[in-house]
């Protein structure tokens, strides 16, 4: 069960990894056959050399992964797929809640203290893997500041807590998604999804 859950938030991951990176590359196919198109590509991300940022578009994303959705799912009537949206937006949260903290830290997300706030998708507090919960904050702190045992063994505690409760939110979120699913294809996309089970 455990191994599944892992497999099914990594291919998740890769998905919206890969959809970030497609973002990136339709944003830089403007400058190919212009000898200044990695200049204008720069210019157009965010500044000259050493200019951060981008122009990713978290809307954008977020809307492209809505239409991949509806599109896996064969929802082409719009008031049916008004209906079922939020449901599946809130399956894909609380998979991002419940995943969070273990994905931003493979990531290499904010691990203590207020360094490596990177922008960037997933990067910083409040990316791609949502806000960190105070109680993995708090361990997190507990493990950076070493602190005694029975410490960091009470914040665990209360880590894996809030964490059972998280996954009984997302289970909830699932079947109430996979009621309004057609039985055959439609829950078979869905699961291949990572949506239901």
């Amino acid at each position: 069960m455990k191994l599944t859950r892992i497999l099914t938030l990594c291919a998740i991951t890769a998905a919206m990894t890969l959809s970030v990176g497609s973002l990136f590359a339709q944003d830089n196919n403007g400058g190919n056959g212009d000898q200044n198109g990695g200049g204008q590509r720069r210019n157009r991300q965010g500044g000259g050399p050493g200019g951060g940022g981008g122009n990713f578009d978290p809307a954008q994303f977020q809307q492209r992964m809505m239409d991949n959705v509806r599109d896996q799912l064969g929802f082409t009537n719009d008031t049916e797929w008004t209906a079922v949206q939020p449901l599946v937006q809130k399956v894909m949260d609380a998979r991002r809640d419940t995943a969070g903290a273990g994905m931003g830290r493979m990531f290499g997300r904010n691990r203590g203290g207020n360094g490596g706030n990177g922008g960037g998708p997933g990067g910083g507090r409040g990316g791609m893997f949502g806000q960190p919960s105070p109680e993995a904050e708090a361990l997190q702190k507990a493990v950076d500041d070493n602190a005694p045992a029975g410490q960091i063994k009470e914040a665990l505690t209360k880590y894996k807590a809030s964490q059972k409760a998280k996954q009984a939110k997302l289970e909830a979120a699932q079947a109430d998604l996979k009621a309004v699913l057609a039985p055959g294809k439609q829950e078979a996309e869905a699961v291949l999804l990572g949506l239901v089970n």
